[in-house]
């Protein structure tokens, strides 16, 4: 769902929803009557979760703010971890507390599953819900996940995300350390735009092979247009909540629509020139940025290659795998799994930094665990970083990158907690009060303390409804290890090859922790952080 912060200008085109929402109304109560009430009387008359009153129109849109993840946990204080609201026309029920999640995704998991299909954001960039993130569950949903998980989970990928991690990992390591010896005295670096570049080069390099560096790439303009689609799929749709001719007709004259139409063009630009160069069997011998039989495949090579040997056009199968669907799944790729990753580095390095006792026992745990025998730290080695594991663990709690999991929509009538539930209502899971709920996390849900999972089993794999960071049940992020592989390595090196500290004058204390909304929730300003070399071996 998009970031539901209300335009002003929204209040002006009022009358133009209102008439559009009331002729909807009107139409559907002429075809099927109440259908709320009609499917009560079937299903026993559970009661419907309580909520905020809604306003005219609106609905309880107005409520939400610009970090929706918190007005909705200050609105499930007073109303209950299972909350009612209408957005706009679309009815929503918003789930805070781990028991409500648990029958959410795992008790009625195959009732709650499909998307919505209304968010023109959404349905545009994924190519009309041609990816794994956004399209609604059926067996279209469960063919596609399974060839993503099948071609990203492969051990032929799973070595290949390694080689570009070390790459990469290298090139930051190299970069901040010639940084800090040419600088004749201590400068600060803003981490978060090198451990942007450093995820973005990461999955670049796993999708697209060596030519996501190569100078033909137009990668700045790349990472451009892709910050658009993010920022388009979590902007304010009119259409979104009133998914009829009013709520069209608001984004057409806000210029919301064109906007998004120029953003896909030149993201299907980027596309189709990628695509065209993977199937050009020419460049197989003549490009040097094809992959060598040593790196084999990137996974572009791999989604062409379904396309062309139709493999998974089979007897009984009704997916016919094209261009749009390889860049349906290119879109997730890159919108899921760029920010996430270093929204959490640099959520990591700043919860660290404001304590440094914390942020010595986790460097002297790495640098006990390399010893001499390395200038960084190898992917062997993090098996042996427990602390820092409770480190990324206890920031994926606090800060959840994406904080409102993506919106389900229910099949058919549930009852989640005793509440009856509809078909087609939207639900939205708040992981972000989940993972500070005080009844879960004791009198300091707010502190971070990495201390708190020692000689705990909860974990994000799906199994523990306390700590939700990738979600759940069917609709769980497939690129989650992908993910914590990326943080867990980076963050390693990181704290083994540089002493960090905040600029002069500034104390730990003075480190904002505020957040800016998003499809990921950003820190508000910049990490600025300076780094030391440590001298003992890198």
């Amino acid at each position: 769902m998009a970031t539901p912060l209300l335009p002003s200008y929204l209040l002006a085109l009022v009358p133009v929803l209102l008439l559009s929402s009331y002729l909807l109304l009107a139409s559907t109560r002429r075809r099927r009557g109440s259908g709320v009430a009609a499917a009560k009387d079937v299903d026993g008359a559970l009661p419907l979760p309580p909520g905020p009153a809604p306003v005219p129109v609106l609905g309880n849109l107005h409520l939400l703010g610009p970090l929706p993840h918190q007005s909705l946990r200050e609105l499930a204080r007073r109303h209950g971890p299972v909350m009612q609201l209408r957005l706009g026309t679309v009815p929503a029920v918003v789930v805070s507390s781990a028991s409500a999640a648990r029958e959410v995704m795992k008790t009625h998991d195959g009732d709650c599953c499909s998307r919505p299909s209304s968010s023109p954001g959404p349905r545009r960039m994924s190519y009309g819900l041609k990816d794994v993130a956004f399209a609604p569950y059926g067996e279209y949903w469960r063919e596609m996940r399974r060839l993503f998980v099948v071609e990203l989970l492969s051990m032929r990928r799973v070595k290949a995300a390694w080689r570009a991690r070390e790459h990469h990992v290298d090139r930051l390591v190299a970069a901040l350390m010639t940084g800090a010896a040419a600088a004749a005295e201590k400068k600060a670096v803003a981490l978060d735009e090198h451990v942007f570049a450093l995820a973005d080069g990461i999955i670049g390099t796993v999708a697209f092979g060596n030519m996501y560096g190569s100078e033909r790439f137009k990668k700045k303009q790349f990472q451009h247009v892709v910050g658009d689609a993010m920022n388009m799929m979590a902007s304010f749709s009119a259409e979104d909540f009133f998914p009829n001719a009013g709520g069209r007709l608001v984004d057409r004259l806000t210029g919301l629509v064109a906007r998004r139409e120029r953003i896909f063009r030149d993201l299907d630009a980027f596309f189709d020139a990628v695509i065209d160069h993977h199937m050009d069997p020419a460049r197989v011998h003549l490009d040097p940025s094809r992959p060598t039989p040593e790196h084999g495949p990137d996974l572009i090579d791999a989604f062409v290659a379904l396309m062309k040997e139709r493999r998974h056009h089979q007897e009984g199968s009704s997916l016919r795998f094209t261009r749009d669907h390889i860049k349906g799944l290119l879109s997730n790729v890159f919108t899921a799994s760029v920010d996430t990753s270093s929204v959490t580095m640099v959520w990591a390095m700043a919860e660290l930094i404001r304590r440094p006792a914390m942020m010595k026992k986790v460097q002297e745990e790495i640098r006990a665990a390399v010893g001499d025998k390395a200038e960084r730290v190898h992917h062997d080695d993090l098996p042996k970083l427990r602390y820092l594991k409770m480190v990324v663990k206890e920031t994926l709690r606090l800060h959840p990158a994406v904080p409102l999991l993506l919106p389900r929509e229910t099949l058919r009538h549930v009852g989640i907690c005793g509440y009856d539930v509809p078909a087609k209502t939207r639900v939205l899971v708040n992981a972000w009060a989940i993972g500070r709920d005080p009844a879960i996390w004791g009198n300091n849900p707010e502190v971070f303390d990495p201390d708190r999972f020692d000689g705990s089993d909860t974990d994000f794999n799906g199994a523990h409804f306390e700590l939700l960071p990738f979600g759940a049940g069917r609709r769980m992020c497939p690129g989650m290890a992908m993910g914590l592989a990326t943080v867990t390595f980076t963050l390693a090196n990181l704290l083994y090859c540089f002493d960090w500290a905040l600029p002069e004058g500034m104390a730990p204390e003075d480190v904002d922790m505020e957040e800016a909304g998003g499809l990921t929730v950003h820190k508000k300003t910049p990490l600025l952080l300076v780094p030391t070399r440590y001298t003992r071996h890198c």
